[in-house]
């Protein structure tokens, strides 16, 4: 019996957007056909980088998710934030404040901006060496686990007689102390419907250690970019190796382009060109050739190609065996087929009581 797919796929597209991607049924629409077909997850990227003269702009990927959460009710909701103009406590507000919305859905693409345009665009520092911005996203995801756990589960209590809204006992400072943050916290958001959004780290297989560190050691999901199918099962391996018990989902990235008589140009990484069903066989193949859990899809024209998808690649794997017929949970994590964890403070202060 072969085993069931995790699939994913990028509804933000490579190209320019038009400019309905700035009005909300766009990507209402994008996220409910996207649902439609039972993927694990979406992902939605941000960039710092200012828009091109022709573009038209870009909306805040955790607000527009925020906004089709509640129009939705089973597909995973994963909004890129970098961590290099941000602060972790904000981000892991943002994102638990995305799990509350979603019932359970969210999770966290982690990005960091290295170019000098985003630096000069948002204006709080300058750009930096790969390896220093991979070291601090690693940090910030450190520090936004913390934070999600500083609110035990049953820390609220909302007892109107009494006037009580938190037993002050479950909740517990973080002290982090790094290189690059100082955050004593707790949250001012109680702890989200999945204990932790599940952490989702874009790997190629050949990037720098310190981003392998962060995939790794921080990472629940992992977006493996390779070459070929051989080095996909290389990186993948290896991977898993360092990251020990842990053992996080990998998704290799394809690039598609399924528009007929078009051809993708030559990039790196695993492309695929053609009809939406043929993509079915292949994926089966680099799926036996990887040992990979799955794929994360990235189209290149996200409106034409993803009713493709939908219609045409997912009813083939599913006859295949492959991937399933409706969505068997209600949570990211369950999707993914990843536990719940426990809050680490809570697991202290039992130990000492």
């Amino acid at each position: 019996m072969p085993r069931e797919l995790h699939l994913a796929v990028d509804i933000g597209g490579s190209g320019h957007r038009p400019a309905a991607s700035l009005t909300a049924p766009y990507w209402t629409a994008l996220t409910q056909l996207a649902e439609q077909g039972a993927f694990d997850f979406l992902t939605l990227g941000d960039p710092f980088a200012p828009a091109p003269e022709d573009g038209a702009g870009r909306l805040d990927p955790v607000a527009v998710l925020a906004r089709v959460a509640p129009l939705t009710r089973r597909i995973g909701l994963v909004p890129a934030v970098t961590t290099t103009h941000t602060e972790p406590f904000h981000t892991s507000t943002a994102l638990a404040t995305l799990d509350f919305v979603s019932e359970g859905r969210a999770g966290w693409l982690v990005e960091v901006s290295g170019t000098a345009a985003e630096a000069r665009a948002v204006g709080r520092r300058r750009s930096a060496p790969a390896a220093e911005l991979w070291a601090e996203a690693a940090d910030a995801a450190e520090v936004a686990a913390r934070l999600w756990d500083s609110w035990e589960d049953d820390a609220e209590i909302r007892d109107a007689a009494t006037g009580r809204f938190i037993d002050r006992e479950r909740l517990h400072y973080v002290d982090f102390e790094g290189p690059h943050f100082s955050v004593r916290g707790p949250s001012i958001v109680p702890r989200p419907p999945q204990g932790r959004p599940p952490v989702v780290v874009a790997l190629g297989a050949h990037d720098p250690d310190t981003r392998g560190e962060l995939a790794a050691h921080h990472a629940d999901v992992v977006l493996l970019d390779a070459a070929d199918p051989a080095s996909a099962r290389a990186a993948r391996e290896a991977l898993l190796d360092r990251a020990g018990e842990r053992q996080p989902r990998v998704l290799l990235k394809v690039t598609l382009d399924l528009r007929d008589g078009f051809e993708l140009p030559p990039t790196p990484g695993l492309r695929f060109t053609g009809a939406a069903t043929a993509l079915a066989a292949q994926l089966a193949e680099w799926h036996t050739a990887t040992g990979v859990d799955g794929f994360h899809l990235v189209p290149t024209t996200i409106e034409a190609e993803l009713p493709l998808l939908v219609h045409g690649l997912v009813p083939r794997l599913r006859e295949a065996g492959l991937f399933r017929a409706a969505y068997q949970g209600r949570t990211l994590r369950d999707h993914l087929g990843l536990p719940r964890p426990a809050s680490r403070y809570a697991h202290r202060v039992e130990a000492l009581r």
